[in-house]
């Protein structure tokens, strides 16, 4: 059987598809699976080694250029490229009216939420499979529970894996401990003050850890500097390709981030995370995993370094216990 998912974005709900696929191919290892996905996780999809073809999107570019005919042709090739798959389904993992119609090009059945479930119910129109799943449910139990819908099987939800690995390369030069800080993320509510990476940073390197930093724009590039000129210590990489990122994210022995997909990718990999949570809540979509721990700071308060640290600590312990 072959089955296409539709999971376009953002970063973090690509990965939470993940637990997902490893459900199916636990219970149905008679289907193949393809993937469709905006054309800047491409990278990230490829960490599953169960993924076929991947099937790449634009359209936070097209809606720039609807007219163009450069958009159209690239839409038309993504619809021929559907249908040469000959899929025999279709599941809409993202319930919103944009996924379904990605998902509608292929000529399959599609399988998603129905009216109540789905984020955009106007997406349900298109489907021809619609399951009932809690809205108040974490997004990765959600779409774990979709796939076992659509497909015939019921997850065990008493085990979470993503199945993902990172890529070949990583850091090279570098000996012994090393923490990615992760402090760039989409919203300025959401970012944790300069001070206070360049305290943790600090405290890092008192515990024989090298502190790694990066950027992917002009204002995390001057973020990751100051962190950088503040603590000699850190290593500071340049702005890379995202399979490049993940390459040294998965080798790292610790991870600091904000509420970004890069965080969800380290609780993916299965490596201590701190995650560090200031204006969203992260109940219903914040990192899952056996090493995974989040942050909230309490109303009209903040997160604190030290809080931050002792967390990490507590993360390590297990790794550093050795049995007598």
């Amino acid at each position: 059987m072959r089955v296409l998912i539709v999971k376009t974005s953002s970063m973090g709900d690509v990965i939470h598809t993940f637990p997902a696929v490893e459900d199916a191919l636990r219970n149905r290892p008679d289907i193949s699976f393809d993937w469709c996905v905006e054309e800047a996780f491409a990278a990230i999809v490829a960490l599953h080694p169960a993924i076929g073809t991947i099937h790449k999107v634009a359209i936070r570019r097209w809606r720039k250029k609807p007219f163009d005919r450069g958009t159209w042709r690239e839409m038309a090739g993504l619809r021929r490229a559907f249908r040469s798959r000959r899929y025999d389904l279709v599941i809409d993992a993202q319930g919103l009216l944009k996924s379904a119609v990605v998902a509608k090009q292929s000529g399959a059945p599609i399988a998603g939420f129905d009216r109540s479930s789905a984020r955009e119910p106007s997406a349900t129109l298109l489907y021809e499979r619609k399951y009932a799943v809690p809205r108040e449910l974490h997004a990765i139990e959600r779409t774990r529970r979709l796939f076992g819908l659509a497909l015939g099987y019921q997850a065990d939800l008493s085990t979470l894996s993503s199945g993902i690995v990172p890529p070949a390369g990583g850091l090279s030069g570098v000996e012994g401990k090393t923490a990615f800080l992760l402090h760039g993320t989409s919203r300025e509510d959401k970012k944790w003050p300069v001070e206070d990476w360049v305290d943790t940073a600090r405290r890092l390197v008192s515990q024989q850890f090298t502190p790694i930093v990066t950027w992917s724009n002009e204002a995390e590039k001057r973020v990751a500097e100051a962190i950088a000129g503040a603590v000699p210590e850190t290593v500071l990489v340049p702005k890379s390709l995202l399979a490049d990122v993940a390459a040294i994210l998965g080798r790292s022995t610790l991870v600091i981030g904000a509420d970004t997909g890069l965080t969800h990718l380290a609780s993916a990999f299965g490596l201590p995370t701190v995650a560090i949570f200031l204006a969203t809540e992260p109940g219903l979509t914040g990192p899952r995993g056996p090493y995974s721990s989040t942050l909230l700071a309490p109303a009209g308060g903040k997160v604190t370094p030290a809080e931050v640290m002792a967390e990490a600590e507590r993360l390590l312990a297990p790794r550093s216990e050795t049995p007598v």
